[in-house]
């Protein structure tokens, strides 16, 4: 037998963690490898040789694992370029150093693609013993083909959580008021969509479609003039026609070549005033908050992710399992559930699924009956959490051992 190798990369999510679990449980079960090593901070990491064993991890473990946020083997921003050879035939060498015959790689669409890199130059090489295997994650909920991406479904029910209770804050006070709830979402518009579960969202503004200054702020004004408030989601990455964004900050490289962006709700707000279309107006930057919010976690999205690096380490129990991403298909009937299915990685890298134009309403007024029948099976339950003197219990991380 061999060595396998579970790693992480790009933006934490809540959940991520619990992948990272499901391998480690599913190889305890079925010792198909000797080790299962932890690379720590992704392929950047795994290129300095820093691994941790974890073949051996407890139940306790395991199971705090899977309710401890961000990534706990850390993250990185490290982008593998198909030009760079020297990486490539390192990587191959530590692999072949440490006897590891297959490579598990949770990200989003930047990973997927490393997954993708990595099979295509093993192939081209005629390298038959290294293999590898991408497990989807991102909150933003724009990879191709899965139905959904674990840590989305625990980041929608916090986001629909805090338009609730931030709704609710805003309407103690008589006056007039405006109020600007910002998520995430450089290119789709899942997250900011998903604050309308909570049923209290007057306009949503999401990136799919190209924003229009005056329809918005009619209807902001048609709003406070009906109700003396207005409740307002932005996503991150909403965009002018000729292809700016509105957000106030803007800055152009995260390491993969992606605009940073911040600033929408602010940029939204000063529109809002300085066209004094309301008298008072506030903004609230989910930031961070969203992704790694753990206790908050949707008991589907924790068993979803812990049960898809289960999958992912049976089916690479197949010689010829490589270059796949394992994904989640709903299954076409009345009660929620899904399967587990594989597809090429090259299909999913470098492509986004949008929120589709469909489930839009007109004129920024929220989202489909459609819509929100796919959403809402997505946040239900809450998985039972331990806690140590009053706080979730986590695992340290393993970067900082």
């Amino acid at each position: 037998m061999a060595n396998c190798l579970v790693a992480q990369s790009g933006g934490p999510t809540s959940v991520i963690n619990a992948t990272v679990a499901g391998v480690v449980k599913a190889n305890q079960m079925n010792p198909y490898y000797d080790h299962v090593y932890g690379g720590l901070n992704g392929i950047e990491g795994i290129l300095n040789e820093r691994f941790v064993d974890l073949t051996e991890m407890s139940d306790d473990e395991n199971r705090i694992l899977r309710q401890t946020p961000s990534s706990a083997l850390g993250s990185c921003r490290y982008k593998l370029k198909r030009d760079n050879v020297a990486d490539f035939e390192k990587l191959f060498a530590i692999m072949e150093k440490y006897d590891i015959e297959t490579m598990f790689y949770t990200g989003g669409n930047d990973s997927m693609d490393t997954v993708a890199a990595l099979s295509q130059y093993a192939k081209e090489h005629g390298i038959t013993n290294r293999r590898f295997v991408g497990c989807p994650k991102t909150v933003d909920n724009d990879l191709m083909h899965t139905d959904h991406c674990p840590g989305f479904a625990s980041a929608a029910k916090f986001i629909a959580t805090t338009a609730l209770h931030t709704w609710l804050d805003v309407n103690v006070y008589t006056r007039q008021e405006v109020f600007v709830l910002e998520t995430m979402g450089r290119d789709a518009g899942w997250l900011a969509a998903s604050a309308c579960l909570s049923g209290v969202v007057d306009l949503v503004v999401l990136p799919e479609e190209a924003f229009d200054k005056e329809v918005f702020l009619n209807e902001v004004r048609r709003c406070v003039e009906e109700k003396n408030k207005c409740y307002i989601v932005v996503s991150e990455g909403v965009k002018y026609a000729d292809g700016t964004y509105i957000a106030a900050g803007e800055a152009k490289n995260d390491g993969f070549g992606h605009a940073v962006l911040g600033g929408a709700g602010n940029a939204i707000k000063n529109m809002i005033l300085e066209n004094g279309v309301a008298e008072r107006c506030k903004v609230q930057d989910l930031s961070t908050a969203q992704r790694c919010f753990a206790s908050g976690q949707s008991k589907v999205d924790v068993e979803e992710s812990f049960e898809l690096g289960m999958s992912a380490h049976m089916r690479s129990c197949d010689k010829n399992f490589t270059g796949k991403m394992v994904g989640l298909k709903r299954k076409d009937q009345p009660q929620y559930d899904v399967d587990f299915f594989a597809i090429d990685a090259d299909q999913v890298a470098n492509f986004v699924k949008s929120f589709p134009s469909e489930w839009i309403l007109p004129n920024y007024r929220g989202i489909s009956k459609e819509a929100l029948a796919y959403l809402e099976p997505l946040i239900v339950g809450s998985p039972v959490v331990i806690y140590k003197n009053g706080i979730p219990a986590y695992v340290k991380p393993y970067y900082m051992r």
